[in-house]
């Protein structure tokens, strides 16, 4: 049986460890797919389990230097790492201030803009040097030369070998040039030692590794806010009293008190009292909304009044919120189809450095020495060794993708949108059509009173009151519309006797010893009542239902009850057509209905009367010219159209939210989100792909420059230490232009 989990990682610093951990367990027995994400220090492990298991994975990788952790809920260790990188950082600087100052004055000196170093400091830095190169090298360096054991030993190679091989190069000759001084003078530049790079280049990656954890917690930021969301505590009623239990106990059925500023712990039902609730974290909108005996309540949100009761209906997984965190974490952790490029170069890049740094220093010893001397050449060539091994991270390679969608995918969780999976998101930004259906994405779903036209003299209230009196004792759809409508004007209804439902044309009742009648056309013939049918008629073709009260004298208002269209609609039809996206209808609705609606909304093209299946070879259709279709439904009637899209968008309301039935869902229905959502898509993309120009612009500059091919013509080397600041500030500026996206406005 094949299970898919998702494991964080203990001890992945870089791409290339991403790489490796990734190719030793696509190569275990048992597994079906690996994908590493270095952003989120995680992999996601499709296998077997009849085959293997997830500890044989931690036992295969562990020698490497990496473990899984498998407990969802370990503790997080990474506050402790911080702190001790924090301590090595801090431990790191004074000394790499002393080095920086010896090899300012040195260059100085040589330049003639300082004289020289006074003999006693000179002898005191010399002996100084060593003992705190020695200190960097094995306390602070102490996990680059674990990578370089580690390739030794085992033949794999990650950025901490690069950094280890450079700075013990240079720890080494520095070593031996210092303790065979007079034997190696008639050979070597003996006055010249490389105790600083090795100081000053750790110095640098260390304080760029720390930077970059840093921010890299702060990108991942969103799913600890929905976390801190969830109600650590119910008050449950047990036994008839009420009891404070952990939210974990709470089951199914049971009934859970809420008081004013208490979160709600699990979803439910109301059963008892009424408030408002504040659903921001579902909706994305701030205004509170009201909830009385009947309406569903949401995990996380937060009653802003009055108490309640309610019964427990989903509980722990279950809950829109841990669903919503589950889909917030599986997509922050997902690979873009645009990080193909930089895994595939991430995988070979430590190998084809260390060939290009060897030959960097063959290059010098062999081309050099006939014109600098073997002395000049071996120390430039050493230091382009170092300084290529240096400068040649792909962790910003491997950041610049990740961290963008980490950042991308919580800020559209924090506006109501849930993106199921980063290739989503990516193909999101190339969409041209966006299809939408009527019912549930452009109106509101449900029937709604949307004119009532009054033609007696009684006032409007009073013949509202006189019909939702009548309508309140029906169970039809239209009649609960025209009830809620004066429900919410505060109309008090009035006491019915004679109550009748007349088969296919209303319904009568008597209010204060007056026959009135409710209903359709049908039924005022049969009144033989004067009445303008054909101005009816031309109502009717909008897609309007008719409700006429009348006395058995006279008509006396005519109410007129349609899926009215969302507020948000006609503003998001707008801004996709100002995207340049072409926005199609398609509705089974009939085409007079249809086309007034996308009149209304500003849609032009409309597909009526279709059955799903017609939905579905729509789609096809615009998809066979070419086109990136992204379609928006409920989710129930357009699966199929939906899974066939390119981007399926599933408009979803409260805890009925179809999270699996989509890419992309947009939470309580609101189509503006969808502009949003594209918005967000087209952003993320644009740092993605900055980010990669950065990462590639780095190193295609910063390894020649480091080989010395600048050399011959401009006198051009890259100092080590100069490579270790430029390797930092590309990891952390990386990182840096992604959490940019946090500010911007979509």
């Amino acid at each position: 049986m094949t299970q898919t989990h998702t494991y964080k990682i203990k001890g992945m610093h870089c791409a290339s460890c991403a790489g490796i951990i990734e190719k030793v367990v696509k190569k275990m027995d048992g597994v079906v797919s690996a994908e590493t994400n270095y952003g989120t220090e995680s992999i996601k492990v499709s296998f077997d389990e009849r085959l293997t298991q997830p500890e044989v994975f931690s036992q295969e990788i562990e020698p490497l230097g990496y473990s899984l952790i498998m407990r969802q809920d370990a503790p997080d260790k990474k506050s402790d790492e911080l702190a001790t990188m924090r301590w090595h950082v801090l431990s790191a600087l004074p000394l790499a201030i002393v080095s920086i100052f010896v090899m300012g004055w040195d260059l100085f000196a040589q330049l003639s803009w300082v004289a020289a170093m006074p003999y006693i400091w000179s002898e005191f830095f010399h002996h100084l040097l060593p003992i705190m190169a020695t200190y960097m090298l094995f306390a602070v360096g102490r996990p680059y030369l674990l990578g370089v054991y580690r390739f030794v030993r085992y033949g794999t190679a990650n950025m901490d070998t690069l950094i280890g091989i450079g700075t013990s190069a240079a720890f080494l000759y520095s070593f031996i040039v210092s303790a065979f001084e007079e034997t190696l003078r008639p050979f070597l530049d003996v006055t010249h030692t490389y105790y600083d790079v090795t100081i000053v280049v750790i110095t640098f990656i260390a304080l760029g590794k720390y930077l970059e954890a840093r921010s890299k917690l702060k990108t991942g930021d969103a799913i600890e806010k929905l976390l801190n969301l969830q109600a650590k505590t119910a008050l449950v009623i047990r036994e008839g009293k009420e009891r404070e239990l952990s939210v974990d106990e709470v089951v199914h059925g049971d009934l859970i008190v809420v008081k004013p500023a208490g979160k709600i712990p699990v979803d439910g039902i109301l059963v008892d009292g009424s408030s408002y609730v504040d659903e921001s974290m579902v909706s994305g909108e701030p205004m509170p909304i009201e909830k009385n005996i009947g309406d569903s309540v949401v995990a996380g949100t937060l009653n802003t009044s009055g108490s309640f009761t309610f019964k427990a209906t989903k509980v722990g997984s279950e809950t829109l919120l841990a669903n919503i965190v589950r889909m917030v974490s599986e997509a922050q952790g997902s690979k873009a189809p645009v990080q193909a490029l930089a895994d595939k170069i991430s995988g070979v890049f430590v190998p084809v450095v260390l060939v290009v740094a060897f030959l960097a220093l063959g290059a010098w010893l062999l081309i050099g020495t006939p014109h600098l001397g073997f002395s000049q050449a071996l120390s430039s060539g050493l230091v382009s060794f170092v300084g290529i091994l240096v400068i040649a991270c792909p962790c910003a390679l491997g950041l610049a993708t990740p961290t963008a969608i980490i950042v991308g995918v919580g800020k559209g969780a924090k506006e109501g949108i849930l993106i199921k999976d980063a290739a989503t998101l990516e193909k999101l930004h190339k969409v041209q059509v966006v299809v939408v259906d009527k019912t549930g994405t452009l109106t509101r779903g449900k029937p709604e009173l949307v004119s009532f036209a009054n033609s007696s003299d009684t006032s409007d209230d009073t013949l509202l009151g006189i019909l939702a009196s009548l309508e309140n004792k029906s169970e039809h759809p239209i009649a609960h519309a025209i009830a809620a409508h004066a429900k919410t004007k505060n109309i008090l209804l009035k006491d019915v006797r004679a109550f009748k439902a007349i088969k296919g044309k209303g319904l009568q009742g008597s209010i204060a010893g007056v026959d009135y009648f409710a209903g359709n056309a049908a039924l005022i013939k049969e009144l033989g009542l004067p009445f303008d049918f054909i101005a009816l008629e031309r109502e009717t073709k909008e897609g309007k239902t008719p409700v006429i009260l009348a006395t058995r004298e006279e008509v006396l208002a005519i109410a007129m009850v349609a899926d009215a269209v969302k507020p948000e609609a006609v503003e998001a039809v707008r801004s996709l057509h100002k995207l340049g996206i072409r926005v199609v209808m398609l509705t089974g609705d009939d085409k007079n209905t249809a086309s007034f609606i996308a009149q209304q909304v500003g849609i032009d093209t409309v597909v009526a009367e279709v059955l799903p299946e017609d939905k579905l070879e729509t789609i096809k259709q615009y998809q066979s010219e070419g086109k990136v279709v992204a379609m928006a439904g409920d989710g129930v009637n357009d699966a199929p159209a939906l899974a066939q899209a390119d981007v399926g968008i599933a408009m979803a309301t409260g805890t009925d939210v179809a999270i699996e039935s989509a890419g992309i869902t947009l939470l309580h229905g609101d189509i503006s989100k969808l502009v949003k959502a594209i918005r967000l898509s087209k952003m993320t993309m644009r740092t993605i792909k900055q980010n990669l120009f950065w990462a590639f612009f780095y190193n295609s500059v910063g390894i020649p420059l480091a080989g010395g091919l600048f050399y011959p013509i401009f006198g051009w080397v890259l100092s080590p230490v100069f490579a270790g600041l430029a390797m930092a500030f590309s990891s952390v500026s990386v990182v840096g232009n992604s959490l940019r996206l946090k500010t911007k406005k979509i």
